[in-house]
């Protein structure tokens, strides 16, 4: 950037940034979030000190004020390991106490307010006030003994304070310092060290992503000395109380105090939302000043009784909830916009940004959907943009700042054939999304071959993205039936593959060799062909030869196949190219494992939908179970609904529920639903 650049930049940062000023601390009418306007203002300081002449005293920026183990032991937990659903705003908030007064919890007259560490929760056991056994939360019920790890721990007394009898369990959060987690990195660089994303069983030459991750992996060192050597802290969240000794919250902290437990010392008792926004308010700005990281607060109810009396949902107590911080933003420049395309032909608009960090990962590409979300944005090639991460994972182009143009940034027009193949592309009426229709495109064949071995299809072990670039360059595999014709001496001397990889790759094609009808038909990729639509042809067929020879008129008939998917599928079977892949399979030996048809098990009849998280399985392995036995899934909630099954941080499908007076079922009894 050159001076006069440098000082048209400067000018708009500035106004832009007064602007903003004004509007929060004046009118109370903030527009953007804390994170945008911090890198805003980072940018103007990193200018100022490049041209320390151009900064005048009004300036914006002068106002910015034991031996090792083998393996850990399983240990059940007195009583579950909940996890808090998830407010982000203060309307959430509100939401969370109108459904605690829909459960005749009522005038609440107070709430106790903590700081949400981003740690790892571990379960304390002490006997007769002496540290007998700790463990992990792992899946709520069960987790992993690791006391000789936490008996490393300084901040957790290996006897109580204060004499006490009989059992008594203790939960909390164990977290590392900054300070700490910047020495232990700056050790790792010395030697030489890479970014890893987990700090698990590495100790020597790996720098890691985020205090959280080391954390974790400090604690689950099969050699409790390297966990001594991280130097970790405690702090205790909450006192098991089954014979209801403590009236509140707050009680539980104190006399974890007297015995000489530490609690986070910022907790604060509120009476009104206005008080709990304005603690969460002030701990998302003074967060930074903290020497551990938070990532929300915890609002609970300080009465006991009515925290027990809210009961639970899924895995998560109603009687408190997590209060997030605003998602992680950071500001940067669209470089360029390029269009990617996809399996289905669907060209998707992506932004080539300036690399920036946001929560701890580098960032240089951000998805734009559609041309309509480009619209809606206003976005130019050039722009300065705030990008952020939905839910903390897929970066995403959240705001344009036009008042920090130049005059040089660039329309985006999508092109008007295929960037790959060079197809002319088409746009059916009602769709937001063109497509090439070039079944034959280079682009849409290696995305079909992602797609074939991802985990809901074939699931081939190890063979991903990197692993099918190499055999694609190599000329080795041009479609997905070709897979099954690799030997261990067509890919051993390529990048990447050495002679035991090798032998694993081929190993991980020949082992899916045998694949379910319906995980076959999914991963072929079919237009229009989703996971449950490629099952209930599967139930309806029995077979891919049946399918494959089906009239549009006979799949139309099948449940839940329209005309625009009959027309999909008939057209994908009738075409030469395909029917040769069909026959390459064959004669690689797949085969293809005949559906049953309906099953009528125990859930015969019964439709379920699955939201939120859960702990024993994921979601695509509860709707597997709930096949096998018979039951149906369903993406969306309706009166056919008989169970909506629910785990943490359910969303708007688990008030529809509530609405239609659906059954909820948590995992716990879903789990008893599938034994019984």
């Amino acid at each position: 950037m050159n001076k006069i650049q440098a000082i048209k930049r400067i000018e708009k940062l500035r106004a832009l940034i007064s602007h903003y000023q004004y509007l929060y601390h004046t009118l109370d009418a903030p527009e953007i979030s804390d994170a945008a306007f911090d890198t805003l203002v980072h940018e103007l300081v990193d200018l100022e000190k490049e041209f320390p002449y151009m900064t005048p005293a009004d300036s914006p920026t002068q106002r910015v004020g034991g031996q090792p183990l083998k393996e850990f032991k399983k240990v059940e937990h007195v009583s579950r390991m909940n996890s808090l659903n998830d407010a982000f705003s203060q309307e959430d908030v509100q939401k969370w106490l109108d459904r605690l007064a829909n459960l005749d919890v009522k005038n609440i007259p107070e709430f106790y307010c903590d700081l949400k560490m981003d740690g790892l929760a571990v379960e304390l056991k002490y006997v007769d006030g002496v540290f007998v056994q700790g463990s992990t939360r792992g899946d709520g019920l069960i987790g992993e003994d690791i006391t000789q790890n936490l008996k490393t721990i300084k901040s957790i007394p290996l006897k109580l304070n204060s004499p006490t009898s009989g059992e008594i369990y203790i939960r909390g959060e164990v977290f590392l310092t900054k300070k700490e987690f910047e020495r232990i990195n700056k050790e790792q660089e010395e030697k030489g060290g890479k970014t890893r994303p987990n700090g698990r069983n590495h100790s020597v030459g790996r720098v890691y992503a985020n205090p959280r991750n080391l954390a974790a992996g400090s604690l689950r060192q099969l050699d409790s000395s390297i966990t001594a050597s991280r130097k970790l802290n405690f702090y205790a969240y909450d006192l098991i109380d089954a014979d209801n000794k403590f009236q509140t919250k707050k009680d539980k902290y104190e006399t974890l105090n007297t015995w000489g437990v530490a609690t986070n010392p910022d907790g604060k008792v509120v009476q009104t939302i206005e008080e709990i926004q304005k603690f969460r308010d002030r701990w998302e700005k003074e967060r930074g000043q903290l020497d551990y990281e938070l990532d929300g607060v915890v609002i609970s109810i300080n009465d006991n009784r009515l925290y027990e009396q809210a009961g639970v949902v899924g895995k998560a107590p109603r009687g408190g909830i997590a209060y997030k911080f605003a998602p992680k933003e950071a500001q940067t420049i669209v470089e360029d916009i390029q269009v990617q395309v996809g399996r289905t032909g669907v060209l998707t608009p992506v932004a080539h940004l300036k690399p920036v960090s946001i929560g701890g990962t580098t960032v240089s590409r951000a998805t734009l959907h559609n041309t309509d979300e480009i619209e809606r944005l206003g976005v130019k090639i050039g722009d300065t943009v705030m990008v952020g991460r939905a839910g903390d994972v897929i970066p995403d182009i959240l705001q344009v700042l036009p008042v920090l143009r130049t005059g040089k940034e660039k329309d985006f027009h999508l092109p008007k054939k295929c960037p790959v193949c060079n197809t002319p592309i088409k746009k059916e009426a009602k769709q937001v999304a063109s497509y090439c229709p070039n079944t034959d495109c280079p682009a849409r064949q290696r995305e079909t071959i992602y797609h074939f071995c991802s985990r809901n299809a074939l699931n081939i072990d190890g063979v991903g993205p990197k692993i099918i670039d190499a055999l694609m360059d190599a000329g080795l595999v041009q479609d997905y039936a070709d897979l099954f014709t690799l030997k261990i001496e067509d890919i051993q001397n390529l990048d990447r593959f050495a002679e035991v990889s090798s032998a694993n790759t081929i190993k991980a094609i020949a082992e899916r060799k045998n694949v379910p009808l319906a995980r076959f038909i999914y991963g072929l990729g079919i237009m229009h062909v989703g996971e449950e639509t490629a099952r209930v042809l599967a139930q309806h067929f029995h077979t891919l030869k049946k399918i494959s020879e089906a009239s549009e008129e006979a799949l139309t008939a099948v449940e839940d196949v329209g005309p625009v998917v009959a027309q999909s599928i008939f057209e994908w079977f009738n075409r030469p190219y395909h029917q040769n892949i069909l026959k390459k399979f064959e004669k690689a030996g797949l085969k293809i494992i005949e559906d049953k048809g309906i099953v009528r098990g125990k859930l015969f009849g019964k439709t379920f939908v699955i939201t939120g998280t859960l702990d024993s399985m994921s979601r695509e392995e509860a709707g597997q179970k709930i096949r096998s036995l018979g039951g149906k899934v369903s993406s969306s909630v309706s009166k056919e609904t008989s169970y909506i099954l629910s785990g943490s941080d359910p969303g708007s499908k688990y008030d529809k529920a509530e609405k239609l007076n659906v059954k909820i079922l948590d995992e716990q009894e879903f789990l008893k639903m599938l034994h019984f």
